[in-house]
């Protein structure tokens, strides 16, 4: 049987390729460590490294072994883990990306639910895009994304767990500010702090939305984000259509209007996954996601 002290001996000298640095690394001096090397190169009956006064250097066999070496020791740290989550009575982790809109509304409601329902799972949060979370995902890297509509052609499973309205964000001494339902017509000639193309959907949404109307737009400013549009909004630079969610950001130079529409206009959030995740806490989770699915936040 393999002595792990040794096979991570190994994978010290073979990150460093210097018995001197590793010996460091590892907080010990450098004769116990090639004492360790001698005895794993024994048990294997290989040689892992060449060595002269002047570098080392990995053997066909050590290059081989370190692959595997390296995956014993994250099987050992995950046992610990494990072992430590099971004494405290935590079933595992579940890993959740989301976009930095969820977390006006969604997000808080989501953890809050989790945490009362299956306190036994620990969530791992991760702020990501949508295009980044596509990809975390079918790495593996990410077990559940709250995202925007996906697009294009893809092979993940998704859920709309919020569809809200578009509002209008207004500086306070604005004299729309002053009106309960603006018309978009009201925005013909105002300067406008538009969603970025990065920020795709949104950006596609209310292209279409001014286009649709015969609204000619008067954009000062474009963003990625709904926090850095709404602090432009605050400085009194423009106005802007933002999801309803955004409301519950803190500016006090800001109010919202519900904009008077011929049309409805909402911004959906999913919830995406793969179907190939093996994580045996995902189903848990997915149903708790379902329980609250295409809540309105209009309301």
């Amino acid at each position: 049987m393999l002595d792990m002290v040794q096979v991570k001996s190994f994978v010290a000298v073979a990150s460093e390729l210097n018995f001197s640095r590793a010996a460091r690394q590892l907080n010990m001096t450098q004769p116990p460590l090639s004492r360790q090397i001698r005895l794993l190169e024994q048990q294997l009956d290989v040689t892992l490294f060449e060595r002269n006064s002047r570098r080392v250097t990995l053997t066909p066999a050590g290059l081989a072994f370190l692959a595997e070496a390296q995956k014993l020791l994250a099987q050992g740290d995950a046992a610990i883990t494990a072992t430590r989550r099971a004494a405290r009575g935590s079933a595992g982790s579940i890993r959740i990306a989301f976009v930095g809109a969820a977390t006006y509304g969604f997000l808080p409601h989501f953890i809050s639910a989790a945490r009362t329902l299956t306190p036994q799972i620990e969530l791992d949060l991760v702020q990501m895009e949508t295009a980044e979370q596509l990809q975390a995902i079918n790495r593996g890297d990410v077990d559940l994304g709250f995202s925007r509509p996906l697009s294009g052609t893809h092979q993940l499973q998704s859920l709309c767990v919020v569809r809200e309205p578009m509002m209008l964000a207004i500086p306070r001494a604005h004299p729309l500010g002053s009106r309960r339902r603006p018309t978009l017509e009201a925005l013909n000639g105002e300067p406008i702090i538009m969603f970025s193309p990065q920020a795709r959907y949104l950006h596609e949404k209310l292209a279409a939305l001014m286009t649709d109307n015969n609204i000619t737009p008067h954009i000062v400013q474009s963003m990625t984000h709904s926090q850095a549009i709404l602090s432009l909004v605050s400085a009194g630079i423009g106005l802007a259509i933002v999801p309803a969610a955004t409301r519950h950001a803190c500016y006090d130079n800001v109010v919202f209007r519900p904009l008077d529409l011929r049309q409805e206009c909402v911004a959906e959030l999913h919830a995406i996954w793969s179907s190939e995740n093996r994580n045996p806490l995902l189903p848990e989770i997915r149903s708790l996601v379902g329980s609250s699915a295409v809540r309105d936040l209009s309301s």
